[in-house]
């Protein structure tokens, strides 16, 4: 799949943007800060509804606008789908698609597929539980849109449990209104955790080895990448490990007992302790955690099989023609060194659309550059077109597009 017209009004830096895009490699390039990122960023959130830079709406609406819209117009197979997204703050995201009446933005989940490279990736090593939790999350619900639902009810009956939790907080007295209370939320919480919590149990059987393959392609090292899950839903001294043969009844059962186990402690700190949103994702880089102790080097390498393992499982799930999500790498060759910068070209080379930031050509490798592709040059508020550049092989007029471009007011 590819997006063929991207069109942003009131989008970060863009007043207004009008892009036609092509299949292949597309090249953004301007010194940091002229909003080559934002034009990406808003192809992946077209995909994902989110943001890998801020969380929430209002940073991404240009200042002095009480809304922002992206439009993109997806090309999978042939087919072509117009995704238009109003983003607020403080009222729901509205989409149309193919110019329909509004629906609720998760609608759209599916139509378009993203992967996305970027420095902030290093915190899927090296940050919080909550970047890995977001990672999962984020590739579950695109393969299987539907969890959205599972997320959102999650969410809403975690703040009301904590709520309950908060108010009651060092009571004496927690009366039988408040135990029955307590008994809905629980029951609504460990449904829909058990939902997200197999959703990423199942996940994971298929994105181990990928991760660990795209590792090997990465660095030919002796090291290999394995993952596992840690559930604060687990009694202290359990195995871990058994979670992979639970059942999604297994997993609510396993929610309920873990809140009457905790409950005590739950109401003196007035917080749910247990649950999806206290999981981790554990990432081993040979015998060791990879978090704390792998190097640099090793830390931007597991980041970047992360990603190039979600691809793979994204193209396993679907191997259909037209089926293969966008890849955007955003300002991620200048971090690498010459060899991994190298590979991860070659690698990247089998995607049908890939759009790339750099802010000088020089960061771009070369065999990145062995491909046909078009360099679009970026400066505040407006882009151009430079060239459509041909690689030495013959190219494939079937995928080949026009040179086109954009300009943004």
């Amino acid at each position: 799949m590819f997006v063929d017209h991207l069109s942003l009004l009131d989008f970060r830096t863009y007043q207004a943007l009008d892009l036609p895009l092509t299949p292949g490699l597309t090249v953004f390039v301007g010194p940091n800060g002229v909003g080559k990122t934002n034009i990406v960023e808003a192809v992946d959130w077209a995909a994902t509804l989110g943001s890998h830079r801020v969380p929430g709406n209002g940073p991404l609406i240009a200042t002095g606008a009480e809304r922002g819209v992206v439009r993109a117009r997806v090309d999978r197979a042939g087919q072509r789908t117009v995704l238009e997204y109003e983003l607020n703050v403080g009222r729901p995201n509205r989409v149309r698609i193919n110019r329909a009446a509004p629906v609720r933005a998760r609608e759209a989940l599916g139509t378009l597929h993203t992967v996305l490279f970027s420095p902030e990736d290093l915190t899927l090593v090296k940050g919080d539980p909550s970047h890995r939790r977001r990672f999962l999350d984020d590739l579950a619900t695109a393969m299987r849109p539907v969890l959205s639902a599972a997320r959102a009810d999650y969410d809403r009956a975690l703040k009301q449990r904590n709520a309950l939790l908060k108010s009651t907080r060092g009571r004496r007295g927690f009366d039988e209104s408040d135990r029955a209370t307590l008994a809905v939320w629980n029951d609504q919480l460990a449904r829909a955790g058990a939902a997200v919590m197999g959703a990423r149990l199942q996940l994971l059987k298929a994105l181990g080895p990928e991760v660990d393959r795209a590792y090997q392609q990465l660095t030919d090292g002796p090291k290999h990448v394995s993952l596992g899950y840690e559930s604060s839903s687990v009694a202290p001294g359990a195995d871990q490990e058994a979670l992979g043969h639970f059942s999604v009844a297994d997993l609510y059962d396993l929610m309920m007992q873990a809140f009457e186990r905790m409950e005590r402690q739950e109401r003196d700190r007035g917080i749910t302790l247990v649950g999806p949103h206290r999981d981790d994702l554990l990432i081993r880089l040979g015998e060791t955690p990879a978090k704390g102790y792998a190097s640099h080097g090793e830390t931007w390498s597991t980041a970047l099989a992360l990603r190039l393992g979600s691809w793979y499982v994204h193209l396993a799930d679907d191997p259909g023609r037209g089926s293969a999500p966008v890849l955007i790498l955003d300002d991620v060759f200048a971090e690498l060194d010459a060899r991994r910068r190298r590979r991860l070209a070659e690698l990247v080379g089998q995607a049908e659309q890939v759009l790339v930031t750099a802010a000088v050509d020089e960061d771009l490798p070369s065999a990145l550059l062995e491909h046909t592709h078009t360099v679009v040059d970026v400066s505040p508020g407006a882009v151009a077109v430079r060239s459509a550049a041909a690689s030495a092989e013959p190219s494939d007029p079937a995928t080949d597009g026009p040179d086109t471009g954009g300009h943004g007011g």
